[in-house]
């Protein structure tokens, strides 16, 4: 279980750096073809997507990566908690 729980500690934090770089990314002009915005997309869609379909229209604000953080720091607290 010890192993689950370093995966799924490793697996959170890259996904927190994943959308906060996804998040400044969308603040700057970056070319939307650079390899490095599209692994970030790549990465980050699949969880930012079903959130942002769910959440009502905040007049173009994205909260749904403050959503996602939240819920993964969530599922990772819970995975430690049971793994000890």
């Amino acid at each position: 279980m010890a192993y689950l729980a370093q995966f799924v500690n490793i697996l959170a934090w890259i996904l927190f750096v994943a959308i906060l770089i996804r998040s400044i990314i969308s603040w700057t002009n970056l070319e939307q073809s650079n390899p490095l915005v599209v692994i970030i997309y790549q990465i980050t869609e699949p969880i930012l997507a079903p959130i942002r379909r769910l959440l009502p229209s905040f007049g173009g604000l994205d909260l749904s990566p403050v959503v996602a953080i939240i819920i993964i720091f969530v599922i990772q607290r819970i995975v430690i908690a049971f793994a000890r």
